[in-house]
């Protein structure tokens, strides 16, 4: 996790990387899923993400948007953190 930062406006800012790891269904057969995803969380809840610690079991809900303007990489932006 990077440390917490603040935006020239003064917004907090935290980047951050998620593992997941579930099993899903997918044409009636069951498939293990791991992934990493890049994490992006902005104001109130980048201060509530900087008490995360690593191994910790989260439900993360967000939207996903492109790094940006010239990427094609993925990043999530929390909105709403539930510890597990």
């Amino acid at each position: 996790m990077d440390d917490l930062r603040y935006t020239p406006a003064g917004i907090p800012l935290l980047s951050f990387v998620v593992r997941h790891v579930s099993e899903q269904i997918e044409a009636g057969m069951q498939r293990k899923v791991e992934c990493e995803v890049f994490v992006k969380a902005l104001g109130a809840i980048a201060e509530t993400a900087k008490h995360l610690k690593i191994g910790q079991q989260v439900t993360l809900t967000g939207f996903l948007a492109k790094r940006s303007a010239k990427s094609t990489q993925l990043v999530m932006h929390l909105q709403h953190i539930e510890r597990i």
